[in-house]
Order: C-alpha cells, then sequence, then structure tokens
C-alpha cells in the first residue's frame, strides 16, 4: 500500500512520510501500521482533491514533468522525454529517464566523450529487444517447423526433439551451449568496441550491420525519413517481443511443455463438426 502510495504522491512531504513509513514498518506492531496507512491514505486524498497544476511540476525527482504527454494524457512524464528518440512518446511515469544510468558503475563511461543518459538507456532497450525477439522465435519455431536433427556422437539422435525450451538445457550438448554463449559474447564484444569507438556519436543500437556507413550486405539504401520509420519500426517490435517474452517464458515454466503444443488443440475441430447435419437441429 505504502509503494502504490510512493508512485501516486508527488510532494515531498508526503513522500517523506512513506519513506520513514517503508523503513520502519517491520519494527512496527500491525495496530500501528494501519494508523500509519490511514494517515498516509488521508494525505495522499488531501493532495488529489488539490488544485491542479498545468504545464511542468517539480517532482521528487528533482526534474521537470511535463503533465499530459501522447503515452499519458492523464498522468505527466520528465521533460526528459523531449520526442528526439524514434518512439518517445512521452511515457516514463517513475521518472527512470532522470537517472545518471550512463555514468553509474559504467566502466565504459567517459566523461564529455559518451551517450546521455537517454541514448543509455534506449541503447539498453534495443539490445533487450532484439534478443527478445530471437526469444520469441525460437520459443514458437520448433513447434510448427521442427528441430534440428542430433547424432549418435552428440547427444543422441534426439537430443534437440525437447520443445520446451527449460527442459531442452538438459538435453541438448553441451557444445551447442558453449555455441550460443560463444556467439553472443562475439556480438557483444563488437558492440563494446563500437561503443568505445564511437563515443558521443553514437547511435543507440549501432552493431555495425545495415546502420549508416555499416555492412550492408542487401545494399539497403533509405531515405532519411524511410529510416526514422524503420527505427521506430524496430523499437515498437523489441517492446512487443519483451513483453511477448516474459508471457512465453511463463506459460513455459508452469505448463512444462512448449506453447505450440499447448495452443494446437485451440485450432482444431471435433470429428463430428465435419458432419453435413452438425449445424441443423438434432432429430432432422
Amino acid at each position: 500500500v505504502a509503494f502504490g502510495l510512493l508512485l501516486l504522491c508527488r510532494t515531498k512531504s508526503i513522500t517523506i512520510t512513506l519513506l520513514i513509513f517503508l523503513n520502519l514498518n517491520q519494527y512496527l506492531t500491525t495496530n500501528t501500521m494501519m494508523k500509519l496507512a490511514v494517515l498516509a491514505t488521508l494525505a495522499a486524498s488531501a493532495a488529489a482533491f488539490a488544485p491542479a497544476q498545468t504545464g511542468k511540476v517539480s517532482t521528487v525527482l528533482n526534474a521537470n514533468f511535463v503533465e499530459g504527454t501522447k503515452a499519458l494524457p492523464f498522468g505527466s512524464s520528465p521533460d526528459t522525454l523531449d520526442g528526439s528518440l524514434p518512439g518517445d512518446v512521452g511515457f516514463d511515469p517513475i521518472g527512470f529517464s532522470t537517472g545518471p544510468f550512463a555514468s553509474f558503475n559504467n566502466p565504459l563511461y567517459v566523461e564529455g566523450d559518451f551517450m546521455s543518459d537517454i541514448e543509455w538507456l534506449r541503447e539498453a532497450e534495443l539490445t533487450h529487444g532484439r534478443i527478445a525477439q530471437l526469444a520469441v522465435v525460437g520459443f514458437i519455431w520448433p513447434g510448427l517447423f521442427g528441430t534440428f536433427p542430433g547424432s549418435d556422437e552428440l547427444g543422441g539422435v534426439d537430443a534437440y526433439s525437447e520443445l520446451n525450451p527449460f527442459k531442452a538445457l538438459t538435453t541438448i550438448p553441451e557444445s551447442a551451449i558453449y555455441q550460443i554463449v560463444g556467439g553472443m559474447a562475439w556480438i557483444e564484444y563488437n558492440r563494446v568496441i563500437r561503443i568505445k569507438e564511437q563515443g558521443a556519436n553514437r547511435i543507440s543500437g549501432d552493431i555495425g550491420v545495415g546502420y549508416p556507413g555499416a555492412w550492408n550486405p542487401f545494399n539497403i539504401n533509405y531515405t532519411p525519413e524511410e529510416y526514422a520509420e524503420k527505427q521506430i519500426q524496430e523499437i515498437k517490435h523489441c517492446r512487443l517481443a519483451m513483453i511477448g517474452a516474459f508471457g512465453l517464458i511463463c506459460q513455459a515454466a508452469n505448463s512444462g511443455t512448449d506453447v505450440v503444443s499447448q495452443l494446437a488443440p485451440a485450432f482444431a475441430a471435433p470429428e463430428y463438426a465435419s458432419k453435413a447435419g452438425y449445424f441443423l437441429p438434432q432429430g432432422i
């Protein structure tokens, strides 16, 4: 309850009260905690009925929040989301974009020659989104189109036949896992090298393939407008894939089977549905 109120309240006095409550709740009795929760609720209610503010307001994060953004017409987001990045529609109700993430515990950070905090967050968003897109394909493809054949020398002929990704980790050969880890490490190493070389001029997510001036095996030549549109499409796919991958992981962990096997019966018609009299009243 207190954590939820903390996200809803934007006045420093209410936030400090709730923070104290969060830190001391382990030492309080149940009755005392209930009384404090009621008081905090009343304080939040009083703030809710205060005169509405327009434009920019100061928050506990010491940042300016803009009321009524495209993504939150009924809420607010920090002015660090200025629309300069593709797919930026002003969704950051908690204020992650106001934190110094580019320099926080980052050995790659070079003051004055590094991406901004919001660009560093976009770098992470694209990286996670691309992995999530591969994961979604990996969850669905084997059930629809089959798996790779195995061999007697490496785990057996059915080493890759397991469709549940969690169980597959125990059936595939160790060499296959090493290949995956090695491939990921090589891509990540090259990304780190490019981050160091490009510094403040880096385009978030550039891995040296398809970006302006990078390796272009398909000779893709977009206009600036088309390129900006492709960037928006990619970030949308990344966000959708991260949500989808999370759902697929939960599904596989709870059901013990792959998503295709679980959904297949929903698209199968019973045998009697193909008979001519199925849609006629019984007895005719």
